[in-house]
């Protein structure tokens, strides 16, 4: 599960890239992100700026969760 980190004018979001449904341009240089299953995101920056980190995200430089031990 891959973890991009999007920045907002109230507070910073960690999302999960793969449950990113749409972007849409918003007021003010900000981007509304549409989240499957869930509200959407109102995040600063373009449509360009914002699908650029998902995409650079989605490719494998974003956070990774991490991962626990398993028990045998």
């Amino acid at each position: 599960m891959k973890f991009i980190k999007l920045h907002s004018r109230g507070g910073n979001y960690l999302v999960v890239a793969d449950n990113v449904a749409w972007l849409r341009t918003a007021e003010n240089g900000q981007t509304q992100i549409g989240i499957v299953g869930g509200q959407p995101l109102l995040v600063a920056g373009s449509i360009e700026e914002i699908a650029e980190i998902i995409l650079t995200g989605v490719s494998g430089s974003a956070e990774e969760a991490p991962q626990h031990a398993q028990a045998a």
